[in-house]
C-alpha cells in the first residue's frame, strides 16, 4: 500500500506539493474548504467579465517553467505566454503617466532623462541584483531553513558576502539613484513585501532584477490558467482532490497527528502538508500540546498589508491606461507609513489599476473592459466596513478619471469589493493578510515559521506564511522543498517502485 498524505489548502503551494509528492509515489488527497480551488488565485465570472481574484503579475516566469519541465512539460502546453510592452505604467507627482519600457536600452534612457548618468548606475544596480536573484531563488529558497547548518557551503558563505542581508534597501538604492522618481520606482515592490524600505534588506533587490531584466508577463485567458494547469498536472500524478471539505481539527496520537476531521468526514493519514493559513492551522486545528507557536509569538509577527480590492466591470474601452498601472501620484512615503508605523487608514493611498482586457479580450464582453484596483491597507485595521469601501472607491475613482481624463463611474455595470473580512472568511487569512509575513531580516530563512512540525514528526507545512515567503514563485517552491524534505524523512518501502519521473532533486 502506498503511504497516504493529506495536504490541505490548495493554492498554489498546496497544489505544487500535492503534484510533486504524487510524483514520488505517495497517495495524496488535497482537501480544498471553498468551492473552488485555487486559493488566492482564484477567479469568477459575472456576465461574460473574468475576474482573477487575487495574483496579477507573472514574474519570474523561470520558476513556474521549472516546475512545469519537473512533470516533463512546458510553459506552452498550458497558455501563451506574453511579455508586457511597457512593463507597466507610473503615475508620478507631475500626474503624467510614464511608460516603463521592457526593453533595456530603452529602460536605461528613461532612467538618463530622470537623471543623466543614472542609465549606467542601473546597470551596476542590476548586476548586482542578478547575483542575488541566481543564489536566492537558485539555492537559498531551496532549503527548508529547519537549520542554519544547511547553508554552511562554501559557495553560499561566499554568497551571502554579495547578498546586502544587513544593508537596507533605502540606503542601496540611494547609492545609485538621487532622484525622486527613480527612487519610487525601484522601492515600488518594497510596499507590498511588508516593511519600509529602511527596514527590509537590500537583498531583496533580486525583485528588481524580476521585474526590470525577467520582464513583466502574462498568461492569455488569465492568472487563473495556471492553476488550471497545476490542477492538470497534479491529478495526472493521481492527486484526488475534494472541495468544500474544509478541516475543523487535526488528531494526534503519540507524537503524530493521526485524523483530519472535516465538514464531510474523518481521514485517516500517516503524513500531513498544511498549505492553509499556518497560524489558523497552528492555533485552531491543533490541540494545544500539538503547536508549534503561541499566540504571543504570532502576534509578534510582523506582516504585510492587508488589501482593498475592487472588481469593476465597465461598457466602455479606457483609454490612457495600460495593462498594469502604478497612481503614485501621491506621497509614497505617508503612505507606507500609514501601513507600517503610524497604523490608520491612509489619508491619499497610493493604488493599482490592472487592466487585462487590454492584453487580453476573452476576460471581457465585447466593447467593455475588466478593471481591477488595489490599496495596500495595514492588517492592524478593524473597521472594514461597508461606507469606508465606498469612501474609498469614490476616492481613488476621482483620482483615476482625472489622471487618464476620462469618465469612468457612469459606464460601470458591475462592482465587487474584496477586503480584509473576505481575506479571514476565505483563507482563514492571519490578520486578514494579504501577502503573508513581512520580509524583514528577523522573518528571513530559519526566522519564519518552521516548516516542520516541532511536536508531530509527521505534519509539515508550506505556503506563504513559511520558507521560503509569500507570493507566486515562493509559493511553488515552498512545496517542491516540502515535498523533497517529506520524501527524505519519509521515504517509501523498498518494495514501491520508483515512478518514470521521480521527484526532481534540488539544486
Amino acid at each position: 500500500m502506498k503511504t497516504k498524505v493529506i495536504v490541505i489548502g490548495s493554492g498554489v503551494a498546496g497544489l505544487s506539493s500535492a503534484a510533486y509528492l504524487a510524483q514520488a509515489g505517495y497517495e495524496v488527497s488535497l482537501l480544498e474548504k471553498n468551492e473552488h480551488i485555487g486559493g488566492r488565485a482564484r477567479m469568477f465570472k459575472h456576465k461574460g467579465f473574468m475576474f482573477d481574484m487575487g495574483p496579477s503579475w507573472y514574474w519570474m516566469p523561470d520558476v513556474f517553467e521549472k516546475f512545469y519541465s519537473d512533470f516533463g512539460k512546458t510553459t506552452s502546453d498550458f497558455y501563451e505566454l506574453v511579455r508586457l510592452d511597457p512593463s507597466y505604467q507610473v503615475f508620478w507627482k507631475n500626474k503624467e503617466g510614464i511608460n516603463i519600457p521592457a526593453n533595456m536600452s530603452e529602460l536605461e534612457a528613461l532612467f538618463d532623462k530622470f537623471e543623466p548618468g543614472s542609465a549606467i548606475k542601473l546597470r551596476q544596480f542590476l548586476k548586482e541584483a542578478a547575483y542575488k536573484y541566481e543564489v536566492g531563488i537558485n539555492d537559498l529558497v531551496y532549503k527548508p531553513s529547519l537549520s542554519v547548518f544547511e547553508f554552511a557551503d562554501a559557495r553560499l558563505l561566499n554568497g551571502m558576502l554579495k547578498m546586502d542581508v544587513l544593508t537596507s534597501m533605502k540606503k542601496h538604492i540611494r547609492q545609485f539613484v538621487s532622484h525622486p522618481f527613480l527612487i519610487e520606482l525601484l522601492e515600488f515592490p518594497i510596499l507590498f513585501l511588508g516593511a519600509l524600505p529602511k527596514n527590509t534588506p537590500a537583498l531583496y533587490s533580486l525583485m528588481n532584477y524580476a521585474d526590470m531584466s525577467l520582464g513583466t508577463w502574462y498568461p492569455m485567458g488569465g492568472m487563473h490558467n495556471i492553476i488550471d494547469a497545476f490542477e492538470k498536472i497534479a491529478t495526472s500524478q493521481g492527486v484526488k482532490i475534494y472541495t468544500n471539505t474544509e478541516v475543523l481539527r487535526i488528531t494526534s496520537e503519540n507524537g503524530k497527528a493521526k485524523q483530519v476531521i472535516t465538514t464531510t468526514g474523518t481521514y485517516s493519514t500517516e503524513l500531513i502538508v498544511a498549505a492553509g493559513d499556518y497560524h489558523h492551522v497552528d492555533q485552531h486545528l491543533l490541540e494545544k500540546n500539538d503547536r508549534n507557536y503561541t499566540e504571543t509569538y504570532w502576534n509578534k509577527r510582523k506582516l504585510a498589508p492587508s488589501s482593498l480590492l475592487y472588481y469593476v466591470g465597465l461598457n466602455k474601452r479606457l483609454k490612457n491606461l495600460q495593462h498594469h498601472n502604478l497612481f503614485f501620484d501621491e506621497d509614497f512615503n505617508q503612505h507606507a507609513n500609514e501601513i507600517y508605523t503610524d497604523i490608520k487608514w491612509p489619508e491619499k493611498p497610493l493604488f493599482y489599476a490592472s487592466v487585462p482586457s487590454i492584453t487580453d479580450s476573452s476576460v471581457a464582453p465585447e466593447g467593455c473592459e475588466n478593471l481591477f484596483l488595489l490599496i495596500p491597507v495595514s492588517t492592524e485595521l478593524t473597521d472594514d466596513t461597508e461606507a469606508i469601501r465606498d469612501k474609498y472607491f469614490d476616492m481613488i475613482l476621482d483620482r483615476l478619471e482625472k489622471l487618464t481624463n476620462q469618465s469612468i463611474r457612469e459606464h460601470i455595470i458591475y462592482k465587487r469589493s474584496y477586503a480584509k473580512k473576505e481575506f479571514m472568511s476565505d483563507y482563514h487569512s492571519f490578520k486578514g493578510n494579504a501577502y503573508g509575513l513581512a520580509n524583514t531580516l528577523s522573518q528571513t530563512a530559519i526566522l519564519k515559521p518552521r516548516m516542520k512540525s516541532k511536536k508531530l514528526n509527521n505534519l509539515y507545512f508550506a505556503g506563504q506564511l513559511t520558507v521560503p515567503g509569500p507570493g507566486l514563485p515562493p509559493s511553488i517552491i515552498s512545496g517542491k522543498v516540502v515535498a523533497n524534505l517529506i520524501c527524505k524523512e519519509h521515504p517509501l518501502s523498498k518494495d514501491f517502485v520508483t515512478p518514470k519521473q521521480p521527484i526532481a532533486e534540488t539544486a
